[in-house]
């Protein structure tokens, strides 16, 4: 049940996404855990919890311990394949068909949003839709390899050079796509709204976005459910579950 005051701040941010001219969408993990996908931050159930994501999640260990970095990735790969959009992807689809959201610039690489309908979409930490090979730089889809991924008895390797694939997500020591990083920049300069969904605002340089945005005078909606660094520069703080919250947001 939503309190009157929490009722109030929903009824405003919508007004705020009505006027908007140039709103931007920022999410993070919490916005695929409805999805069944574990996030990697929560107490109990973040994925860092079970795993150091140095020892896994690191260019370091895909190069020189493959086994390490696919025993952690594989199981993920599986759940995202298996996951579907849930009512905040798809009430932010519909915003974007509306006309009101310019771009969704995600920290995810499930793929939710394009599969809800959003088409303005910014993975700034890459996609597992795609892998690459180290050797000789072709390109796959992921999908061709599930086969092999759900038997779990050997890893991804290029057909053409047999050397081990790598999914075209952002691991720990490597840059973020500098196109995608240029073009998420321009929205947040222009941007006179900004709607933080799902992000704890603790991944950097990610988390710069929001901010850039907010200081180039952005109004922020800011719906996530433990506290952030942003929270007290928030025009709307919206401590709910994003599933519950968006589309009520979307109801414009």
């Amino acid at each position: 049940m939503i309190s009157p005051e929490i009722q109030q701040r929903i009824d405003y941010a919508r007004q705020i996404i009505r006027q908007a001219r140039h709103l931007v969408v920022f999410t993070g993990a919490g916005i695929s855990t409805p999805s069944g996908i574990p996030d990697f931050r929560s107490k109990g159930s973040g994925l860092w919890e079970q795993y150091d994501p140095m020892e896994v999640a690191s260019l370091t260990t895909f190069r020189n311990h493959p086994e390490r970095f696919w025993e952690w990735k594989r199981p993920l790969m599986l759940k995202i394949w298996d996951a579907h959009p849930n009512p905040a992807h798809q009430a932010l689809a519909r915003l974007e068909t509306q006309g009101k959201v310019r771009t969704v610039i995600t920290q995810n690489i499930d793929g939710l949003h394009q599969r809800a309908g959003s088409q303005n979409v910014l993975e700034l930490h890459g996609s597992i839709e795609t892998m690459n090979c180290p050797g000789c730089a072709r390109r796959y889809p992921s999908l061709q390899f599930r086969p092999l991924l759900e038997q779990g008895q050997d890893l991804p390797r290029c057909p053409v050079c047999q050397r081990i694939l790598k999914p075209d997500v952002v691991l720990f020591e490597e840059m973020l796509p500098h196109d995608t990083w240029q073009a998420a920049e321009e929205h947040c300069a222009r941007a006179d709204a900004i709607l933080v969904a799902g992000s704890s605002l603790e991944v950097w340089p990610a988390a710069q976005l929001p901010e850039m945005a907010v200081s180039h005078g952005a109004t922020l909606i800011l719906v996530n459910l433990s506290p952030t660094h942003l929270d007290t520069r928030a025009e709307v703080l919206l401590p709910l579950d994003v599933s519950e919250a968006i589309p009520q947001l979307a109801q414009l």
